[in-house]
This record gives structure tokens, sequence and C-alpha cells, in this order.
């Protein structure tokens, strides 16, 4: 232990405190501050192995930002409202950290770090229910808002001395203040933003719309349950005496056993229900269980911790079944649930399984109401705020991308990135997305396109072409862009084509692809996702396809596509042996 001297002025007195650092406490807590924050590369991880491989890049940068935005914006503002001052309700402004502080055995700045890397946590949960059709501008800006206001204001009356605390509300680690506070954030955000263009048909039914890669899912969760050793382990902020270390293991032992318990009750609960345990959902199960046991690790006993992990594995799934096919809010990583869900009910079971004062060991209700209190008041807290927040981002900057950016990725669009999977070039093909019929993909290009473009984009010369062809029978081979693919489906629909092939293709024109640029470099020759659609036709006049796809394709810009029209001299139908235009019946 050292004894060091702090001195500060205040005016024109002098006041000299004396302060006692002990150097285990100093590493243990920095050491878990570090885990924390390398809980980040789980939550990137496993939020883009759950979402779509398009929008992969964006994903990592908003799991990068939330950090690197909420490290300066807690250091500025957020953590004097935290824990600066001694009011009921709110801390105090204190820009920079320039007060007095007195955290026990640690130096302010190892307790600072400490509680930006949770401020940091509570952020980044939700990046994954908002994600891919999220304004990466507007992700910024509420992720800032939450560092600097709501998660400090709530955190006060829970660690800062505030009125929660004051009555005896108990959350260990952050069930409610962390994982709660970002669950709800989640849920209201990806309640106004909708859900993602495809996600459900026209009659409401959910539609499954998988993440690209399970095994970085995988990953993710491991690092987290790693990770979350440190966020509870190290909470203790102590471990310099037999108290501390005793206390420590429990808070090992009860976390551990959380998350295995939960894990499997989610695998069985998926497993009864359809038939097959569902890899996401276990995955989801271990989260849960790390969630729930947060708030009461260092007060229930590895008994209370089993029935807690046994909840939330229960609470995971239904609460997953319940926002995707009733409320119908879109979340693609389940966040909502694993967060805002376990994170109250974790908290609630303090009141219930603590084994000093807990309802089921002797100790009345009063406690159980006291977290049943705290988790209703920062829960209508984050509700009020973040609604607020959210209608004043979208009012300027919009919350949600254009449905067209949407369906090609953010990656491409916000980031300028043409895949995250470079070699590889992995996409979504949009013809296997039910888009609904209300999806506005705004004015066709083409109408509002002067006559002398139009004129100039796609020449059809009709009757040279019918002419030379003898058989009257054509191929029509059309290269589009994945978001324009559904548009031109429908057109060709509407003007009879009923039969049509369909099939992903990578490639590009004399133009190399459009100029992507990697690290400020431009990249050469990038071979972008197309959809070709090729269709066979004799009765419905050529130029009337060709005009069509013109009009639902022309933009004016690199990447509107081309047709190509070929003669076709004999079609054999397998089924019946019908020949050339008998045999396109079912295909026109």
């Amino acid at each position: 232990v050292r004894s060091l001297i702090f001195c500060y002025a205040m005016g024109n007195q002098k006041e000299v405190i004396f302060m006692n650092f002990s150097s285990v406490d100093v590493i243990w807590t920095l050491l878990g501050a570090a885990l924390v924050y390398f809980m980040q590369a789980g939550f990137a991880m496993c939020e883009a192995g759950l979402t779509r491989a398009k929008n992969t890049g964006n994903i990592l940068m908003k799991n990068m930002m939330d950090f690197c935005i909420g490290t300066p914006a807690f250091w500025l503002v957020g953590f004097g409202l935290m824990f600066g001052g001694s009011g009921a309700f709110i801390g105090k402004l204190d820009p920079l950290i320039r007060g007095s502080y007195q955290f026990g055995s640690l130096p302010t700045w190892c307790f600072v770090i400490f509680q930006t890397v949770f401020c940091a946590t509570s952020a980044t949960i939700v990046s994954g229910s908002m994600a891919e059709r999220t304004n990466f501008k507007a992700y910024c800006l509420y992720s800032a808002m939450i560092s600097l206001i709501v998660y400090p204001i709530s955190g006060h009356w829970i660690w800062g001395g505030g009125w929660l605390s004051q009555l005896g509300f108990h959350d260990f680690a952050g069930s409610t203040a962390v994982h709660m506070v970002g669950g709800v954030t989640a849920c209201i955000g990806a309640k106004i933003l909708g859900p993602r263009i495809g996600k459900y048909d026209r009659d409401g039914k959910p539609k499954a719309i998988p993440g690209h890669n399970l095994t970085v899912a995988a990953l993710g969760v491991f690092i987290l349950w790693f990770c979350w050793f440190g966020f509870n382990g190290a909470s203790t902020t102590a471990m310099s005496t037999d108290a501390d270390l005793t206390k420590a293991s429990l808070v090992y032992m009860n976390t551990n056993l959380s998350a295995a318990i939960a894990t499997c009750t989610a695998m069985i609960f998926t497993w009864v229900r359809y038939g097959k345990p569902d890899v996401s959902m276990t995955l989801n199960g271990a989260l849960a269980g790390l969630v729930a046991i947060t708030a009461g690790c260092d007060q229930v006993s590895p008994v209370g911790a089993f029935f807690i992990g046994l909840f939330a594995g229960i609470l995971l799934c239904v609460s997953v079944d319940f926002f995707d096919r009733i409320a119908k809010i879109d979340d693609p990583v389940g966040a909502i649930s694993v967060h805002g869900a376990c994170g109250a009910m974790g908290t609630l079971c303090v009141g219930l399984f603590a084994t000093d004062g807990g309802l089921f060991y002797g100790g009345g209700i009063h406690y159980f109401l006291i977290q049943l209190l705290g988790v209703a008041s920062v829960m209508l807290w984050v509700i009020i705020t973040m609604t607020i927040i959210f209608k004043v981002i979208d009012k300027l900057v919009g919350l949600r991308v254009p449905a067209d950016i949407e369906i090609e990725g953010l990656d491409y669009h916000e980031h300028g990135l043409a895949s995250a999977y470079a070699g590889f070039n992995i996409s979504d093909i949009t013809a296997t997305m039910d888009v609904n019929e209300n999806t506005d993909l705004g004015e066709s290009d083409y109408t509002k396109a002067s006559d002398s473009q139009k004129n100039a984009a796609v020449k059809v010369a009709g009757e040279e072409l019918v002419a030379a062809n003898p058989t009257g029978m054509y191929k029509v081979s059309i290269l589009v862009k994945l978001s324009r693919y559904d548009k031109l489906r429908k057109a060709l629909n509407e003007l009879g084509v009923t039969g049509m092939t369909v099939t992903q293709v990578m490639g590009c024109g004399i133009q190399k692809g459009s100029g992507e640029k990697y690290r400020g470099a431009e990249v050469d020759a990038t071979l972008l996702p197309k959809v070709k659609v090729e269709v066979i036709g004799g009765n419905i006049p050529v130029e009337k396809v060709i005009e069509t796809a013109k009009q639902c394709l022309y933009t004016g810009h690199i990447g509107d596509g081309k047709i190509f029209v070929y003669d076709v001299r004999h079609v054999v139908k397998v089924r019946t042996g019908e020949e050339d235009l008998a045999a396109l019946k079912d295909v026109e």
C-alpha cells in the first residue's frame, strides 16, 4: 500500500487529502477494464455474424465508433453527471473531470476508465437491434447522446449515490444500469425504424433472414463470456482482503453457472418447440444468462444462480418470439430480449434470491419491491428520453436509410465498401426476398429524365429486330442492380411476362466497377454484384420488354445495367413435346 498526498487549489484555500491506494486493487480493476473493453470485439463479431454480409463493414464500424465517441463524451460530461455531487437525481457538470473524487483504494483515473468501458457497453448494445437499416450519421448522434446524458443520469441513481441507491436498490455490475438501458433503447429505436425490408410478408407473418456467419457469431459469444468475468468479477474493485477474494470467487462461480444453465435451457426449449436445437438461439441463451446474473452475482448463492439462469433461458426464447411475431419489432440479433428483458428479470431476481434479505430467504417483499421500483423507473427514464432523442435525430438527419440503399447494403452506400469479404464478394440476392408492395423506392429516374436522355439511354430497333428474326422468338437478357430487381420483376409481370430465369452474377463493364476506394486508394477492376434476368418471348413485342426494362432501371449513372437481345431458333417443352411458340405458353 502506497500513501500518497493529493493537493488541489480551491480559490485561495489549500486542501490536503491523504489517500491509500492498493496496488492489488488497482491492477485488478484495470485488468477488468481491459476485459470489458474487449467485449466490444465480442459484440462486433456476434452482431456481424447474425446479420447479412452486405452490412458487415457497417456493423464493425458502428461497434468501433460507439466506443470512440462514448469515451470523450463520458469524459467531457457523462462522468460528472454520474458521480459528481450527491444530488438525488443528477450529479454535476464537471468537464474534463477536474473535480476531487475519492473511490476507496483506487486512483481517480483508474475508476474513470473502468466506468468508461461500462458506458460504452451500454451504447454498443443498441447497434444490433437497429442493424441493416440505420443511417450511420444518426447512429453516431444517438450513441453520443446515450453516453452524454441517458446512461449517466440513470447510472447516478444506482451507482452515484442517487435516490435508488439510497433506497437500497442493488445492481452489482449493471443488469439494469448497463444492459437494460441498452436493451430498452434498442427496443425504442427498432420500433421507430420499423422492420427490415422483407422481414414480414403481406399478412404480417415473420420471415427468417438468417445471419451470414454463425462461426463469427459463436466466436463473439465466447469472447463475451470470457470478458464477462472481468465485467462482473472486477466490479468488486478490490482483491486485497480475504473478504474481497471470497466475494470475487463467488461472483465468478455464479456468472459461469448462470450462463451455462441458460444456454442448456435455451437449447432444450428450442429442441422441444422446433424439433431441433436452434444454434443462434442457444448462443443468445448464453448471453441471456450472463446478463441476468450480473445484478445479483455477489448476493445470491450458486443455487440462486442456477434458477436465474434457468429463468433467463426460458424468458429469452419467449421474448424473442413475442417481439418477432406479436410486437412486430424486428431485432436481427435478439438484443432487446437478451439485454432488455433478461436484464430486468435478473434485477428483480435479486429481491427473490439474495441470501441476505431476499424473499425466498425470509426477507419479506420489501427488497423485491425496491428492485421493481428501480427497474420501472429506469425503464421509464430511457423510454421518455430516447424517444425524444430518436425523433429529433430523425427530423435532423433521418434515422433510416432509403429502401434501395437498404436492399443493396449499407457497406457500399454508407462506407464505399464493395464487400467486407474481398475476394469472396458474398452478397444477398433480392430475388429471394418478398419486398412489400408499400415499399417506396422513389419516383422512377426514367420518368424524371429529359427526352434526349431517354432516347440516348437504350435504343430499340423494333422492326429491324423482328425482320431479322424468322422464328419470331427472342431472348432478352437484362443485367440489373440488386436494388432494382423487384421493381423490374413486377413491371414485367404486369406486361404479361410471367416466366423468367434469375441468376446472381459478378462483373464489371469498361468502367472497371465504380471506383471504390480503400484507405484513400482506388480499387482496381472491382467485380460488382448484379442480377441477370433472362426472358424468352414471342407473343409480346420485344420492344415493349426493352422499354419496360429501361423505365425500371434507368438512373443516368454508371451501373444501370445492360440489355441484350438474342434470336431463338428453336424451343422444345420436355413434358409435352410442344415446340416453338406453343412451348412458350407457360413461359409468357
